[in-house]
């Protein structure tokens, strides 16, 4: 089931890295019968596929079937997350849509709306689904409450999604604009979202289990037990629920909640039905070790690792992009071009969030189970308990006990653990160790990975990039438009910034050669004879010969700035208060800059 929370963020990832291109390949009605046939068609084929199982439930076993029916559920929600990416970048339903007042006013809603059309897809899977799921597993569960019981176990991820985004809907709408500039900030979208995770992870479990429909569980001898095992293992909690899961059949158990006052205990009915006082006991005690081995609070810290990770890959990809424009001409314009290029960033940002959740918190979650067995062994002094736990779980779920999965170990890969440790201790230490160098390990890369996105967003290093690609693209452009005096005054400012001097000259030299009135390659130009840190470019007489004309086309601050600083090089510091006078009095912005060069004439200072 947690490949549901993996699907509902792909699906995300899928919509919000859609860029809609100006024009659309289908009429809005020529979209909508796509649409509509295309979903006849993947409701057919999920139902034909789930009918060949139906099939072979007489003569195979239910080990087979079990892992034919989990086959054929991921396969089919898998082409759920194409089906719904074809609807979005081949049948443009997004570009009919955006136009809507309200949609532009609240963007959420259209993602919503969106959301609810995966969630559709997913729903036509468990529909198709419920009568081998029901003859397979012996399950009395009705259609409906099957296909909301897996509609209501990703309530944890679509939750917090969409209270995040309308919360950055409601203030774009009102009338502030100093939150307006944090949230565009990167540094403000990421604090933004680090505080919405912690909210989130605090209060979200109160939500939660109202939405899963959890119930107190009553007072007696289970709950009693359950309540000194807590004591005993001094782990506080707001309250032990009833989680009715699919009709309440699974036989698991769960806990939630960074802190006591928001803490929940989670167990189904299936749990107290099918196991003994004692292996409840080492269930609980598995989900108190996730507690006290801190394991929920290591989970939110890979949930922000994650926006490091793609804070600093997105930086690389948009570089690479306008690198690729830039040297190769790969984008284009077109709407064509547009798509692929869309298509191509969802792909490599789907592919990056795969492989952290699949690999990275994949091997957190699958060895935190194992440290959560331990914790209960070592708690219990026992690990049969939990063993004949994991027995029944194979017997009555007929899942094999040699399939693992991307969160969990395979049931023989737990039970086989337990036993070695039982055999021999050193086994918990090696594992707890284990885990402690693979989390400093994480924390070590983690911040590697964002210094780098560090120094490519912010730093020096990120100049020097945006210089490249931005010469890359002057050049580029160059090439069809060599003419373009624009282009050659560009080209001499990127040299300029550089630091190289000799080829900024020549850039500036370029411009005015195609066009002699250039005012900003003659304001340029000058400023870097009149001002260049490299002596040897130092000309103060073609400085305030480039000025003058720069001026009589043009008398706004910075041109009068230049040539005042032309006239100040010069020697002439009362022309160069004058000129900087006017500068001042027509300046709209950083009026003390111009106060400070008119101190600066006045003073007379030698020029370094």
């Amino acid at each position: 089931m947690l490949g549901n929370f993996l699907y509902y963020i792909i699906a995300l990832l899928v919509y919000t890295t859609y860029q809609p291109s100006a024009d659309t390949s289908f009429l809005p009605i020529e979209s909508l019968f796509l649409f509509l046939g295309l979903a006849a068609f993947f409701f057919v084929f999920t139902w034909m596929q789930f009918k060949k199982i139906e099939q072979r439930i007489e003569q195979a076993s239910l080990r087979t079937l079990d892992h034919l029916f989990h086959t054929a559920l991921t396969r089919q929600s898998i082409l759920a997350i194409f089906i719904y990416a074809i609807d979005i970048y081949a049948f443009n339903i997004s570009h009919f849509l955006s136009p809507i007042p309200l949609f532009k006013k609240i963007p959420t809603l259209e993602a919503l709306i969106f959301l609810t059309l995966f969630i559709a897809y997913l729903s036509i899977v468990w529909w198709c689904a419920y009568h081998s799921f029901t003859k397979i597993y012996k399950n009395g569960l009705s259609r409906k409450d099957y296909v909301l019981s897996n509609i209501s176990f990703s309530i944890p991820i679509i939750l917090p999604w969409l209270l995040l985004s309308m919360t950055s809907d409601m203030i774009y709408i009102l009338p502030f604009e100093t939150p307006k500039r944090f949230l565009v900030s990167t540094e403000g979208q990421i604090i933004y979202f680090i505080f919405f995770l912690i909210i989130i992870s605090t209060f979200g479990p109160v939500l939660i289990q109202k939405f899963w429909g959890c119930r107190p569980l009553k007072s007696g001898v289970l709950r009693s037990r359950i309540e000194l095992l807590c004591q005993k293992a001094n782990m506080r909690y707001r309250n032990i629920m009833v989680w009715p899961l699919f009709g309440g059949r699974m036989i698991t158990a769960g806990v939630m909640g960074l802190f006591r006052q928001f803490r929940y205990i989670l167990i189904t009915p299936g749990l107290m039905r099918h196991l003994d006082p004692y292996e409840i006991d080492a269930v609980i005690a598995h989900e108190i070790g996730h507690i006290k081995k801190n394991h929920l609070f290591f989970y939110l810290m890979f949930f922000a690792g994650y926006l490091v990770v793609a804070f600093t890959t997105l930086d690389l990809l948009l570089y690479a992009i306008i690198y690729a424009e830039a040297a190769y001409g790969w984008v284009n314009n077109n709407s064509t071009y547009a798509t692929l290029s869309s298509i191509g960033f969802s792909l490599f940002m789907i592919a990056v969030f795969l492989f952290y959740f699949r690999y990275i918190f994949g091997y957190f979650m699958r060895n935190f189970e194992r440290q959560a067995d331990l914790y209960a062994y070592t708690m219990m002094g026992d690990a049969q308990p939990l063993i004949s736990t994991f027995e029944k779980i194979t017997v009555t779920s007929g899942q094999s006990p040699d399939r693992p999965n991307w969160h969990h170990f395979s049931i023989k890969e737990r039970i086989d653990y337990l036993r070695a440790s039982e055999d021999d201790q050193s086994w918990i230490d090696r594992h707890n160790k284990k885990i402690r160098i693979s989390i400093a390990a994480y924390i070590a890369a983690i911040f590697l990975v964002g210094w780098a996105g560090y120094q490519i967003h912010y730093d020096d290093i990120s100049e020097v990039i945006k210089g490249n690609l931005l010469k890359k693209m002057v050049q580029r452009q160059m090439v069809n438009d060599s003419n373009n005096p624009d282009l050659h005054q560009l080209l001499g400012d990127i040299y300029s910034n550089e630091k190289d001097y000799k080829n900024a000259v020549l850039a500036y030299e370029r411009t005015l050669k195609k066009d002699p009135n250039h005012i900003r390659a003659l304001n340029n130009l000058a400023w870097l004879y009149a001002t260049c840190e490299n002596k040897n470019f130092r000309h103060p007489g073609k400085a305030l010969e480039l000025a003058l004309h720069a001026a009589s086309l043009s008398k706004e601050p910075h041109i009068m700035d230049t040539l005042a600083e032309a006239y100040y090089v010069s020697g002439n510091y009362p022309a160069a208060i004058k000129a900087e006078e006017q500068a001042l009095a027509k300046a709209e912005n950083d009026p003390a800059y111009y106060r400070g060069q008119i101190e600066k004439f006045r003073d007379g200072k030698t020029i370094r």
